[in-house]
């Protein structure tokens, strides 16, 4: 997987869960102030397995990691209707 497809799909998870984390705070209560956040999204499996060696690189230099899984969000399929006076 490439760095910049990992980013843009990590902004997307980050972005779940902080709309997550801020309707429900207390999650966030189990996330040290030091830690590095790591999101494995359980739906994905190659960048589940690219940010599961990305938390292993960070815990190996001795850094703090919580890991999150959770699923990949959704994107909203709309359905437009034309409408017009007759």
């Amino acid at each position: 997987m490439k760095k910049e497809q990992a980013v843009k799909k990590n902004l997307d998870l980050l972005n779940e869960f902080m709309k997550y984390a801020f309707e429900n705070p207390k999650v966030l209560e189990n996330v040290p102030p030091e830690a590095e956040l790591i999101i494995l999204p359980i739906d994905d499996s190659e960048l589940y397995e690219y940010n599961k060696k990305t938390a292993d690189k960070m815990m190996s230099k001795g850094k703090k990691v919580v890991c999150v899984k959770m699923k990949k969000p959704e994107i909203p399929v709309p359905e437009l209707e034309l409408m017009s006076t007759p």
